[in-house]
């Protein structure tokens, strides 16, 4: 078969998938059905077409920059006999927004000198996940490493059991506070939840995220709260154990051909013994596409009129026309990097960047949508992509079945151990390993949206091109340390405040 010939038949291949449900939200109609076809079809046969044999430089380690974790108090005064009272915070969101209003609860707790009740994870209402927190992170491990730092308890003390989540739900109550502002200032909770405690021993803030101000805060404060991000909030046992088995067939180019083949359960062979990627080395692909982001961002994905009604129909519904993104057009949103990218044009950023169909890339993700028939580009571009359910046995995966925030506590354990990270579009899981990689100065390459966006519009260019805007797009946004500027997330952008320039 010549080369024009296979061309031709891989991209008949995309052409004719079809998607007959939308795996996105629970909300999706059975009656949904699009065809999804390559939009970068040019590109995309440069993709198919490059040859084997990584840059040695995308697998380098970043190098020492002069920036160094720094997480110690000083000489912070010891605890106070006494407790002002109890603080409980009632957190929703996903993982990696309850895991940022945990790191301010622990921070409100120290500024108002008051014993934090183990924070109450709201059940998420998009993913009807009920994990608790001990059922995500190691509470032990938690209590034991703030000992020196607050108090901190599982549950109230019997005489104050009655400050209960229902308790909240049912009428006004004294000890709610929710009127706490969006990135409150130390001196009002001093001014505004002291009383409260001081008045009935317990005040429930609800609601809590966003609800602690990133600047003009004490340094051993800051530092408090990196302390708990980075150190204390460490997840389960069953979650670190198998993400440790999954980084390690991650790392081992033979894992399928030797003993620990017989733990995966539907999978044959897909070792290459011939690929010149460097052994060991793997990536990890956040994909964020999931039927809400799709809706909510008012972009065009490819899927033709059917695709562009159900979006239209699904953002009506949960927004009811607040979404301002759907006042601009496609090609308005992409100039200014508003649109999330699909798995189609993260495989052509990543061939781009200079990685081979030989890589180990591991997809983080949890729904896609448009399913299987969206990532089929992305995985003919990257043969040898894994995740959870390509990686783990049935039973493996049988403790985190359902459970979205477990789900993504994997995924973001196996990032965390991943030589470089990347993710599709910025969110609440891209810029919590972002500032985790730069806290360990792993290498994170950050997309440049706008400058992706209309690159993407260039229906006319050539594949040379497209590598070379990227990587000068890209030559300072790979793990380089920037400075947090007002505003800002600590989570984000740990230095200066809980790294010490060395």
């Amino acid at each position: 078969m010549n080369l024009y010939a296979k061309e031709k038949m891989i991209l008949s291949v995309f052409f004719f998938v079809v998607v007959l449900l939308f795996n996105g939200s629970t909300s999706s109609s059975a009656s949904e059905a699009i065809t999804i076809k390559p939009r970068h079809i040019s590109l995309l046969k440069s993709a198919l077409q490059r040859p084997s044999g990584e840059q040695s430089e995308l697998w380098r380690p970043m190098t020492d920059q002069g920036w160094s974790p720094c997480l110690d108090l000083g000489n912070s005064p010891s605890l106070p006999d006494k407790t002002e009272g109890y603080i409980q915070v009632f957190l929703d969101g996903g993982l990696n927004q309850q895991r940022m209003g945990i790191c301010d609860a622990v921070a409100v707790a120290k500024i108002l000198n008051a014993t934090l009740v183990i924070p109450y994870l709201e059940v998420n209402p998009v993913w009807q996940d009920s994990s608790s927190f001990v059922d995500i992170f190691d509470v032990d491990h938690f209590i034991n490493s703030l000992k020196d730092d607050i108090r901190v308890v599982r549950e109230l003390p019997e005489d104050l059991s009655w400050s209960t989540r229902e308790y909240y739900s049912t009428a006004v109550r004294e000890t709610r506070v929710k009127t706490a502002p969006v990135h409150a200032s130390a001196k009002w909770y001093r001014e505004n939840v002291s009383p409260v405690l001081q008045s009935y021993g317990v005040a429930a803030i609800s609601p809590f995220s966003h609800r602690l101000s990133f600047d003009h805060l004490p340094a051993e404060i800051q530092r408090l709260r990196c302390k708990v991000n980075f150190q204390a909030l460490r997840f389960v046992p069953h979650i670190t154990s198998l993400g440790d088995a999954l980084v390690s067939r991650l790392r081992n180019p033979l894992w399928r051909s030797n003993k620990d083949r017989k733990n995966v359960d539907h999978l044959g062979d897909m070792t290459n013994p011939h690929g010149r990627q460097e052994p060991g080395k793997f990536a990890v692909l956040h994909l964020r596409f999931d039927k809400d982001m799709a809706a909510h961002s008012a972009c065009d994905f490819g899927g033709g009129k059917a695709e562009k009604l159900a979006l239209a129909k699904y953002r009506q519904m949960i927004w009811q026309g607040r979404v301002l993104n759907s006042q601009f057009t496609d090609e308005e949103l992409r100039s200014q990097g508003r649109c999330p990218l699909t798995p189609e044009e993260m495989g052509l950023l990543l061939a781009a960047f200079g990685f081979d169909n030989n890589t180990r890339l591991y997809l983080a993700s949890h729904k896609v949508y448009g399913g299987e028939a969206r990532i089929s580009a992305l995985r003919q571009v990257f043969p040898r992509m894994e995740d959870k359910r390509s990686l783990a046995s049935s039973q493996e995966r049988a403790r985190i079945k359902g459970k979205a925030s477990l789900l993504a506590a994997l995924d973001y354990y196996v990032s965390m151990h991943s030589d470089i990270f990347i993710s599709a579009s910025p969110g609440n899981m891209h810029n919590a390993l972002v500032g985790h990689r730069t806290f360990e100065n792993l290498k994170t390459i950050r997309p440049n949206m706008a400058l992706i966006g209309q690159l993407f519009l260039n229906k006319n260019i050539t594949w040379v091109d497209f590598q070379q805007a990227l990587g000068e797009g890209h030559v300072n946004r790979q793990g380089q340390i920037r400075l947090r500027k007002l505003k800002q997330s600590i989570y984000t952008y740990p230095a200066p405040d809980c790294m010490c320039h060395v």
